[in-house]
């Protein structure tokens, strides 16, 4: 072989070798990419889920200004919208990387926040915040604990009949992230089946009880119960620690933002007192309290 034939076989056997480490390159970044947490249209806004997606519970509008009516005199449309919220916050959730599988904010941009309250204690007072809220067309998400509503089973029609949005707080709400993932997964599981009874639905949202946070444990037993997402907050007033009106007041308009998720407790008297004040706030500062499937929807 002369000295051109030489060169050409050489340069035809690199070109060979780059297309080869251009295709290794390029699978390699495939796989990194699926690895790391894809950009959200909303940051914070949800996660992958291996387990398929949940049926939104059946509930009223949720956006602002909604009048507060009963079951029967709800349009379709309104009962449709709703039920497209909590589609599209599904959907949301869905797009996100397993490496992101909590959430405490939304970062839509929009003047909205979501008022989630843990849903237990004395019916009652549930009732009068939930009366509250709707004579200041504001939407609510209650993340109930199972054996309240075992107790209490007119409360989660009564929730959702109010156009507010319902979810999962556990079964007995016990320090869940020191359960064994069995156990936990029981506690989970447990609050979903009275949900679906109750209302159709286990709901969209799940958050842990007696921690803000999930550990890795937790968001898995979460996914094998078919919740995408779980719920934390980044606003905490303290209320359950029953200080005045005044101070959950003051404390929770201090810290809300736009894309806010607050955390507050039915079953104390301040909280309801402090309410309208809230309320008030909220809208003082341009900001509307919806369910939280609108807030990330």
């Amino acid at each position: 072989m002369n000295a051109p034939d030489r060169r050409t076989a050489l340069r035809a056997g690199l070109a060979v070798l780059g297309t080869a480490a251009a295709s290794a390159g390029l699978a390699a970044c495939s796989d990194g990419k699926a690895a790391r947490t894809e950009p959200a249209a909303s940051q914070g806004s949800g996660a992958r889920a291996a387990a398929p997606a949940v049926s939104p519970a059946p509930t009223s509008a949720s956006a602002p200004g909604a009048a507060s009516t009963s079951p029967s005199s709800r349009t379709q449309a309104e009962a449709t919208a709703q039920a497209q919220a909590e589609a599209r916050a599904q959907d949301l959730a869905g797009t996100q990387t397993q490496a992101f599988t909590e959430v405490d904010h939304a970062a839509t941009g929009r003047a909205q926040v979501a008022l989630t309250f843990h849903g237990d204690g004395d019916p009652q007072l549930a009732q009068s915040l939930l009366k509250e809220a709707e004579a200041d067309d504001a939407r609510l998400t209650v993340l109930a604990v199972g054996r309240w509503l075992g107790g209490n089973p007119e409360m989660a029609r009564r929730v959702l009949d109010g156009g507010h949005e319902l979810g999962n707080h556990t079964e007995n709400h016990v320090d869940i992230s020191r359960l064994s993932p069995s156990a936990a997964f029981a506690e989970i599981e447990a609050c979903a089946a009275r949900l679906r009874k109750l209302t159709g639905s286990p709901g969209v949202w799940f958050r842990p009880s007696q921690t803000q946070h999930a550990n890795p444990m937790l968001v898995e037993q979460a996914r094998r119960a078919g919740y995408r997402t779980v719920l934390s907050y980044d606003v905490d007033p303290l209320d359950y620690e029953d200080p005045s009106a005044a101070q959950i007041t003051e404390r929770l308009l201090a810290a809300v933002h736009p894309g806010a998720v607050v955390s507050m407790h039915l079953g104390h008297q301040h909280t309801v007192t402090a309410l309208p004040a809230v309320l008030a706030g909220l809208k003082a500062r341009g900001l509307a309290a919806v369910t939280t499937s609108e807030l990330f929807s």
